[in-house]
């Protein structure tokens, strides 16, 4: 399963992408609007935006390419590790 996680704390990339991995989930993580990042976002199954820490031109931009590719999208309030392996326990069937 891919994962797309819009937002969170540039200092919790690691962490986000080692949680994703646990789950044998392949993860990119966009916490700064980059000029191109339409074309960065590919094809996911999830989309998981962290609302508290995301600018809305990037939310924008996330949804319009989710529903594009028809992705889950999940919206969170907050960034945390936690936050993140709920959902994930909730989106994914196996766990590593």
């Amino acid at each position: 399963m891919s994962v797309v996680i819009i937002g969170g704390h540039d200092r919790m990339v690691c962490q986000y992408k080692k949680i994703c991995k646990s789950y044998q989930c392949k993860a990119k993580v966009f916490t700064q609007m980059s000029g191109n990042l339409k074309e960065k976002i590919g094809k996911p199954d999830l989309v998981v935006l962290f609302t508290s820490t995301v600018s809305h031109k990037m939310v924008r931009c996330a949804l319009s390419e989710a529903e594009r590719v028809q992705a889950d999208i999940v919206r969170c309030h907050t960034s945390s590790g936690n936050a993140l392996e709920e959902i994930l326990i909730e989106k994914c069937i196996t766990v590593g």
